[in-house]
């Protein structure tokens, strides 16, 4: 994985614009795949949905990877001694406002985590297995707010990955399905 986001890789930061600057981390667990949180229904911003741990960066973080490993920390109790950041992927601006800049790391086999309950009601695993699948996510296409749009489904048995977390994870897959 690690040949996959070598340091010299480009990706192309997005300006910023008015959008609110955040960061998420895309915790991979050698062997077992991509972490993931569902978030607390009692949440004022994509309260209830799947999500990558991560949140606002703050005037007090060093950068865009303390942010996310700051996040992480917080909402699922990750022991940020043991995690070796290995890249990014592009920026993401959502519809609600945010900017999003995911941050790729790997984290130790069979980790400990524990979810904030104000902020994560679960956290689990999308398989590697999935993530490599050539025929997934799915595109799907709704009606929402008197537009079509189109958007990722990724397939899991007790949550709907969708939204910009699927794009984030759709981003990765391209990235870990090419060639050494």
């Amino acid at each position: 994985m690690r040949q996959r986001f070598q340091p010299h890789m480009a990706r192309r930061p997005l300006d910023a614009g008015g959008h609110r600057p955040a960061a998420v981390l895309v915790a991979l667990e050698p062997g077992r795949g991509v972490w993931l949180t569902r978030r607390s229904a009692d949440l004022h911003n994509h309260a209830g949905q799947v999500a990558l741990p991560g949140g606002k960066i703050e005037a007090s973080d060093a950068g865009v990877e303390a942010a996310a490993l700051r996040e992480a920390a917080e909402e699922i109790g990750l022991d940020t001694a043991g995690v070796e950041i290995i890249g990014r992927l592009g920026d993401f601006i959502v519809g609600t406002g945010f900017h999003i800049s995911p941050v790729v790391a790997l984290v130790p086999r069979g980790v400990a985590l524990r979810p904030n309950p104000g902020e994560v009601q679960a956290i689990f695993c999308l398989p590697f297995a999935t993530l490599l699948d050539p025929a997934q996510p799915a595109r799907r296409r709704a009606y929402w707010r008197g537009h079509h749009s189109e958007f990722w489904v990724w397939p899991h048995e007790q949550h709907i990955v969708w939204g910009a977390t699927a794009s984030i994870l759709h981003m990765l897959a391209q990235q870990l399905r090419k060639s050494p």
